[in-house]
């Protein structure tokens, strides 16, 4: 279920949460629970990656980090939209194991095929998908698509 961005919903262990960035990404990652009374967020970022500048859309020094909620935005939404097609796996024996065992593991972020939202899905339902890349792909591909067809490149 969707929630407005101002929200506080109740949180389960492997929610997918969206933090709003600017008017194309928004930011991505997996509620995983409380740790004294802290909520934590397990997220695919390039915060403090050796790889500073993304050359490309890409920054091979990645990694998935375990953040208080807080930290990693104060405005959120819970965003499991797989759910329907694509059962959530189990928390527990299944998505906090993956996430404990990739922290300690370098991850190469790309914005178009591994980016926060794909790593998020895959915890969650198995499969990466990227809603705010197809949306980007919709507006650019009859473009490129147009272009070609008219031979104007």
């Amino acid at each position: 279920m969707d929630e407005p961005h101002n929200s506080r919903p109740k949180l389960y262990p492997g929610d997918i949460l969206e933090f709003p960035g600017n008017s194309y990404f928004s930011h991505f990652g997996v509620y995983y629970g409380e740790r004294d009374g802290v909520p934590y967020v397990a997220h695919l970022t390039i915060r403090d990656s050796d790889t500073k500048l993304l050359l490309f859309g890409r920054a091979i020094n990645a990694a998935v980090k375990l953040d208080p909620l807080d930290v990693v935005g104060k405005r959120y939404r819970v965003r499991n939209y797989l759910d329907d097609k694509y059962p959530p796996r189990d928390f527990y024996t299944i998505i906090k194991p993956e996430i404990d065992d990739i922290m300690a593991k370098p991850i190469t972020f790309d914005i178009l095929f591994n980016n926060s939202e794909h790593q998020a899905t895959m915890f969650r339902n198995g499969i990466k998908k990227s809603e705010q890349i197809e949306k980007v792909y919709s507006k650019i591909v009859p473009t490129w698509k147009d272009i070609f067809e008219k031979k104007t490149i």
